[in-house]
């Protein structure tokens, strides 16, 4: 996958509701009791996430920051970006120190887009199945992206038909003028290298009739002749 990636995603925190049981009149000093623990393991949540939570998602945004200016240079360094050295972190060291958080869980995706162009297909696979799909709409892109690296690594497997569904799907994910034509060109891509014109045409169609104010549709017109 060769574009630009996008930064890491606002992670949306889920709140949980507190439920309250009854007790006998008579149970009040446990009530009391039971109360107090709740408090201080309400005090060590709320401790854990300042002194550790937060400081580690951070410096994993810190660290992955770092990697993705290799990764965007006119003339990228990918191995830099994946592996780092002793002055810059790279994808890997993000995604093995910091997985659990939303930066470390991007720098998976990251790393699989490095390795899938540095022919490390198993590598990218592996990283690619670390990887969990972000929620709500600021992800739908972000989830395209890896919908549509199992595509390319597909297509580097020689699986063309996995390749032509992955894309399509990755189409699906997020409907916009640039990822989604993208996509369909790139299925219709494998569909013609399996030998199936009609689905072919059939995805530059839809490039034409429902992007065509896409970078794609002046291509999908010359590819659908």
């Amino acid at each position: 996958m060769a574009k630009q990636v996008m930064t890491p995603q606002e992670e949306a925190l889920a709140q949980a509701q507190a439920q309250t049981e009854n007790f006998f009149e008579k149970h009040s000093k446990a009530v009391v009791i039971a109360m107090i623990a709740i408090f201080v393991l309400a005090a060590a949540i709320f401790g854990y996430k300042k002194l550790v939570s937060e400081p580690r998602m951070q410096a994993a945004q810190e660290m992955l920051y770092k990697a993705q200016y290799q990764f965007e240079q006119q003339n990228a360094d990918l191995a830099l970006a994946l592996n780092g050295d002793e002055n810059t972190p790279g994808f890997a060291q993000v995604a093995e120190q910091y997985g659990n958080t939303p930066a470390g869980n991007l720098a998976n995706l990251y790393a699989a887009a490095c390795s899938i162009r540095l022919g490390e297909v198993e590598a990218a696979e592996s990283y690619l199945a670390k990887f969990k799909n972000v929620k709500g709409t600021p992800g739908e892109i972000i989830n395209a992206m890896a919908a549509g690296l199992k595509g390319d690594i597909a297509v580097e497997k020689g699986d063309n038909a996995a390749a032509a569904a992955a894309f399509e799907a990755a189409a699906k994910v997020s409907d916009n003028l640039y990822t989604a034509p993208m996509y369909l060109r790139k299925a219709a891509q494998a569909y013609t290298a399996l030998g199936n014109e009609a689905k072919a045409k059939e995805c530059l169609e839809v490039i034409i009739d429902k992007y065509a104010n896409s970078p794609e549709a002046a291509n999908a017109l010359k590819l659908a002749k």
